[in-house]
């Protein structure tokens, strides 16, 4: 028996998100024994803004689809299909989707569940 995990994007129930945005936490620590990291997948409606959130690890997103930014403090930091974004540790930042378009991502973390998160 493989130990090799594969994880169906429908069969992880979604966090909603404003605006009838929503992420699933696909492979976790949870799902997969015994990892150190964890990656999801989100899906961000047009016209949309997620609340400020800032983690205590970084993060690591891959733009799938759609263009839209990032707030950050007192900044704005423009993403598109193909870019791959670093989010340091401790910084506040807020995904925006001003567009018609969905905005898709991949995401992960350096620890085994969603990381301890501050909210706006």
């Amino acid at each position: 028996m493989s130990d090799v995990l594969v994880v169906a994007l429908e069969s992880v129930e979604p966090i909603e998100l404003p605006g009838g945005s929503w992420s699933r936490m696909l492979i976790t620590g949870d799902r997969a024994e015994g990892t150190r990291s964890s990656i999801g997948f989100s899906t961000f409606k047009p016209r949309t803004r997620t609340p400020s959130v800032r983690h205590e690890v970084e993060e690591l997103v891959y733009v799938v689809s759609g263009s839209g930014h990032l707030e950050l403090e007192g900044d704005r930091v423009e993403f598109a299909p193909g870019d791959a974004i670093h989010v340091p540790p401790g910084i506040w930042h807020a995904v925006v989707n001003e567009s018609d378009e969905e905005i898709t991502m991949v995401f992960g973390f350096p620890h085994p569940e969603y990381p301890p998160t501050e909210r706006v």
